[in-house]
């Protein structure tokens, strides 16, 4: 099968559409990372997902509508802070737990009573959902625990061959992906940081639970070791010396590091990661993916403050580096 990638015109929403519709699978932008998508009420559809991703059986996936209407058709209740958040961050980055209604199959839930919902902030995917007249899950466009895909080059790089079309819409605005809340729980319990900042639910909704993070996963990890230092004053100083370490055994190193610390690597390999830690979140995925085409066995990723976003980017650093920290 010949992948071929096409520019959102509304002429290849509509083909991307018919091709959902007949139980086939597109990939397609999001404001978070590139989505596979499949019609989720198509439980051999949603299989095929599994197929493409190689991804365990056992691993739900999330669920996207096109509109906060939709919600009520996928799940059976909407609690009163779930609809508060509805309200505040949707569409947007933000995924909530819910119990499932009658029309999502097992194959999507891994048998479980609950359904993962979200709206993306995204044009292209809205309009591909809405002439699909069809939920989609929305798990990300590339082959199961690595990087996410950013860019419709990514996703190319993981499934061509795989799938038909990929819609283009350049690259993803935020670059992780959403934070997942389970609101069937009291106080709601946050399953994964991402685009929304917890304190921004918090504000929203008052406390909040958080689940302890499995620092071993292998979610998200490129095939170069990744390492990342805790955030303190003179951070880069302790990052030189185990670039310095590792350079010394043979080790092929960089740093990826905030474009105003770049100075302090001297004439280390570095990727500049953007100015603020929304630019960093960004780049991420697209930074150890280079690492990975560049030949590079270590990653040294710079640690960040748990502000705003930043508490996302340290859970995604967690666990990429499988909680190496040094």
């Amino acid at each position: 099968m010949e992948t071929r990638i096409l520019q959102p015109t509304e002429e290849n929403i509509s083909l991307c559409a018919s091709v959902l519709k007949a139980g086939g699978l597109v990939a397609f932008p999001t404001e978070t990372v590139y989505a596979l998508g499949a019609v989720a009420t198509d439980a051999a559809a949603v299989k095929k997902v599994f197929e493409v991703k190689e991804r365990p059986l056992d691993r739900p996936l999330i669920v996207a509508v096109a509109d906060k209407s939709d919600i009520s058709k996928v799940v059976k209740s909407v609690p009163k802070k779930a609809q508060t958040l509805i309200d505040k961050f949707m569409p947007g980055a933000l995924t909530l737990l819910f119990d499932r209604a009658d029309c999502i199959p097992d194959a999507v839930t891994a048998g479980s009573d609950s359904v993962a919902v979200r709206i993306p902030d995204n044009k292209i995917a809205i309009r591909l959902m809405k002439l699909a007249g069809a939920p989609v899950v929305v798990p990300s466009a590339n082959t199961s625990n690595g990087p996410s895909p950013t860019r419709a080059s990514h996703v190319l790089d993981d499934l061509d061959g795989r799938i038909r079309y990929v819609l283009d819409g350049g690259e993803s605005e935020i670059g992780i992906e959403s934070t997942v809340v389970d609101v069937r729980v009291n106080p709601p319990l946050i399953l994964r940081g991402g685009g929304v900042p917890a304190a921004d639910i918090e504000k929203a909704i008052g406390k909040v639970a958080f689940k302890r993070e499995d620092a071993k996963s292998s979610d998200y990890a490129p095939r170069a070791e990744v390492l990342f230092s805790a955030y303190y004053d003179g951070m880069p100083l302790s990052v030189c010396a185990k670039y310095d370490e590792l350079a010394a055994k043979g080790r092929a190193v960089v740093v990826l590091c905030l474009n105003r610390n770049r100075a302090a690597y001297g004439n280390r390999n570095t990727y500049a990661v953007g100015e603020d830690y929304a630019e960093y979140a960004h780049s991420l995925f697209a930074c150890l993916r280079r690492a990975d085409a560049e030949n590079f066995d270590t990653i040294i990723a710079e640690g960040v403050r748990p502000d705003g976003i930043g508490a996302s980017l340290i859970n995604r650093l967690v666990k990429i580096s499988r909680g190496q920290i040094i």
